[in-house]
């Protein structure tokens, strides 16, 4: 037997080679390291995709996630299961997998049944309550957590509380190369006779290359040989967002300072073979991060492992690693003090041979062979543990498991879309042009992409939907009455001057989520203008629905936006007029403000609940918890509890419910499950009881089939959803709305796995809400 016993099998996750970024490249090497290591080991890997394409994968790779969907993960955490590796090992990093802040990767850790040691490659120091609750459940599920840093530890020690022997420490790995001169390089780059400053790494904003050329022009005063080479494609995410401007305003500025000549950019990814000969070119490497929070930097561990003289700024894993005369550190954004700083060691080339020679040898320690060793040695100690405690409660598996959700398909949402907005109606599964385009639409799915965003930042598609139906909003505006406008004819001709309070209030709405969780600044902006001006007239609302759509739209815009004073003051008003409407007609059986039960009823209670949260009134939140349960109760089919929503063709009276009368069962319309889902889980942040989630399950599974008629309304070949449940089957045309409710459902309960709040108050606060009285 090997010296790492039993263990026989490793399934790595994280991004992988050719994928470009340095989570691609530790994985690769580290899978490389446990084989050349123990090659008696199965080790194959699991590889992250931020494109569908997916890219031409090595053999190990032997299965792939597309990172935005949700299903993958869930697939892959069964392929898991079945092959029964010994220890996964996950490469952590917020942004390489999907979800809120890479929230999907810990729906796969809890379908394993196989003990998971995780790497974390970022640690906050201070994380919002998102962060911390993803953090804290990555070190629920996982064994053992590695980190590559002194300062990891005390951070997962002292700001997350992770006992100590659930700790391991082991420095990033890096090549084993010898100790070199930089002349022997210099040949190849065109650079003989010239002193190397470099820089290495994808480039982006964060990276500080500013400060070096910013630093040139007293560099090469005194030292005229000099030249800095800035290694690195930008960054593929910056690429796409902002193309190359970043380096352009670099290349810009040499040419302002007179030092286009001593700048050298190699605008490219780098193979780990051309890797070791840049570093090895240079004189001096140089790491100008503009602030601290960068806890394990690669591109130092392999120029300090390759004996270079690194200059840096103060950020963690340089302050650790360049302790004890390794390196020389500077203050951030000191581009005099970098430039002092090169001057001196160029002037003193003993000492900079002392501080080669230190760093060297301190990384021999570092070099992927060790790193592979101790990796090993955690996992044989990681599956030993695990056979000592396999007796795991079945009923705790069962609990952690959730209900696989739909993929998110949004082919039918783009057929209805064209150059003006989404149109209103179907016949069957093709647009009506006949019926036109209506706000209360364009609302809903602006609000669906905003979501999406979320899930799928990199779908570049969203942005344009995003803008297509804002576009529609800013139009449908009236600025002689201060409303918007709902109904346009299929020629673009607005059929009307001002739409109802409804669709008032549902415009607003979307713009709140927009101007507080869209992504492209310009849209972000004009959402937030837009909303602004269309507020003032919500003051005037006397529905109770029109209501509670402004006042779900004002809770989320106030997250990001809680200086508003008209917003607040909107928001006090409403709330209050909403809640007294409750007082003043409900009674202890009959738990309503009106006479009758319609359609999208749990908005009301849902906007109780979030208002009565946020204004600390717990008389609000009570009327909004208990209106809900009443409402559930009613919408609750008595034999097998499934949900079964009011129907349209004579709704729910008061005067029916007194008389001991039952709710019109037909038609059902997909807007009410929608909004018990949205409601359902807003009660299960507020309370914690998990009654709530499992009751928004069933109104999803309403779409589904679960329902009255034991018939689909999703169709999950178009990705739409059928316009409602008759007493003879379904309505079979695919409208805007019943898709984009069916969209919300699901997207509500995705992005809820993404933050389970039920779990995350009990260690912060509510996500960016404070009270309106102390804002």
């Amino acid at each position: 037997m090997s010296k790492w016993g039993t263990l026989k099998s490793v399934a790595f996750i994280g991004n992988y080679l050719p994928r470009q970024c340095g989570i691609a490249t530790f994985t690769t090497h580290l899978l490389e390291s446990i084989v050349l290591n123990a090659p008696d080991k199965i080790c194959w890997a699991i590889a992250m995709n931020d494109q569908p394409e997916g890219y031409l994968y090595p053999p190990p790779v032997r299965f792939e996630i597309n990172q935005s969907q949700l299903n993958d993960y869930n697939l892959a955490a069964d392929l898991l299961n079945l092959n029964q590796v010994d220890v996964v090992c996950l490469q952590h990093e917020f942004g390489i997998f999907g979800g809120k802040r890479g929230s999907f990767i810990l729906e796969l850790l809890r379908d394993l049944k196989i003990p998971v040691v995780t790497t974390l490659h970022t640690i906050l120091n201070n994380p919002d309550p998102h962060d911390r609750y993803i953090m804290t459940q990555l070190t629920v599920l996982s064994a053992q957590l590695v980190v590559m840093s002194e300062r990891s530890v005390e951070f997962l020690r002292d700001i997350y509380q992770v006992p100590q022997e659930k700790i391991t420490l082991i420095p990033h790995g890096i090549p084993d190369v010898p100790f070199t001169e930089s002349n022997s390089y210099k040949d190849r780059f065109s650079v003989v006779g010239k002193t190397v400053l470099l820089t290495f790494g994808l480039l982006s904003p964060g990276k500080g290359i500013e400060m070096v050329i910013e630093a040139l022009p007293e560099i090469v005063q005194r030292y005229p040989q000099v030249v800095y080479m800035v290694v690195g494609a930008t960054h593929p995410h910056l690429l796409a967002e902002q193309g190359e401007d970043y380096r352009n305003s670099l290349q810009l500025r040499a040419k302002e300072l007179g030092v286009t000549d001593h700048v050298i950019f190699y605008d490219r990814f780098v193979s780990d073979e051309d890797l070791l000969k840049f570093i090895g070119v240079a004189d001096i490497y140089v790491t100008p991060y503009v602030n601290e929070a960068q806890i394990i930097s690669g591109t130092l561990a392999y120029a300090l492992g390759m004996g270079k003289i690194v200059v840096s700024t103060p950020y963690w894993h340089a302050q650790e690693l360049l302790a004890e005369g390794r390196g020389r550190l500077i203050p951030f954004r000191d581009h005099r003090a970098l430039a002092r700083e090169v001057v001196e060691l160029l002037d003193h080339p003993d000492i900079c041979q002392a501080i080669r020679q230190k760093a060297y040898q301190y990384g021999r320690n570092m070099i992927w062979s060790q790193a592979g060793r101790h990796y090993l040695d955690t996992f044989a100690a990681i599956k030993h543990r695990h056979l000592q405690h396999t007796a795991i409660s079945q009923q705790e598996t069962l609990r952690l498991r959730q209900q696989r959700l739909p993929v998110i398909k949004l082919d039918y949402l783009k057929r209805l879309t064209d150059s003006t907005g989404i149109v209103q109606h179907a016949k069957y599964t093709v647009p009506n042009r006949q019926h036109g385009y209506c706000v209360d639409d364009n609302a809903r799915a602006l609000m669906v992409v905003v979501s999406l965003q979320e899930l799928q930042p990199l779908d570049t598609t969203l942005s344009e939907l995003s803008a297509t139906y804002l576009s529609f909003l800013g139009h449908s505006f009236n600025e002689q009455t201060g409303r918007f406008r709902n109904f346009m004819a299929y020629d673009r001709r607005w059929l009307e001057s001002a739409g109802s309070e409804d669709s008032q209030a549902r415009t607003l709405w979307a713009l709140g989520v927009k101007a507080a969780a869209g992504r492209d600044k310009g849209q972000v902006d004009f959402a937030g203008q837009l909303f602004q001006r269309g507020l003032p007239a919500s003051a005037e609302f006397n529905y109770p629905r029109s209501i509670a759509f402004t006042l779900i739209g004002l809770d989320i815009y106030l997250c990001q936006h809680n200086r508003d004073k008209q917003a607040k003051t909107h928001y006090k008003l409403l709330a209050e007029r909403l809640m007294q409407r409750f007082r003043d007609f409900a009674t202890s059986d009959w738990l309503w403000c009106t006479d009758c039960l319609t359609y999208d009823n749990a908005r009301l209670p849902q906007a109780l609940i979030l208002a009565g949260q946020r204004l600390n009134n717990s008389d609000m939140l009570d009327m909004g918890l208990r209106c809900l349960g009443w409402l559930k109760q009613i919408q609750t089919d008595a034999s097998d509890q499934h949900f079964s929503a009011i129907g349209n063709r004579g709704w729910f009276p008061k005067s029916s419910y007194e008389t001991g009368g039952s709710k019109a069962k037909f038609d059902q319309q997909p807007i009410e499950a929608a909004a018990m889902v949205d409601a359902c889980i807003a009660a299960l942040n507020a309370t914690q009881d998990e009654q709530w989630l499992t009751f928004a399950y069933r109104c999803l599974n309403w779409y589904q089939g679960e329902n009255d008629s034991r018939i689909a309304l999703y169709d999950p070949a178009t990705g739409g959803c059928r316009d409602g449940l008759e007493a003879h089957g379904v309505n079979q045309n695919q409208g805007a709305e019943s898709t984009l409710c069916w969209l919300m459902a699901l997207l509500a309960l995705c992005n809820h796995r993404g933050w389970n709040q039920t779990v995350a108050k009990k260690e912060s606060t509510r996500l960016s809400v404070q009270p309106v009285e102390q804002i």
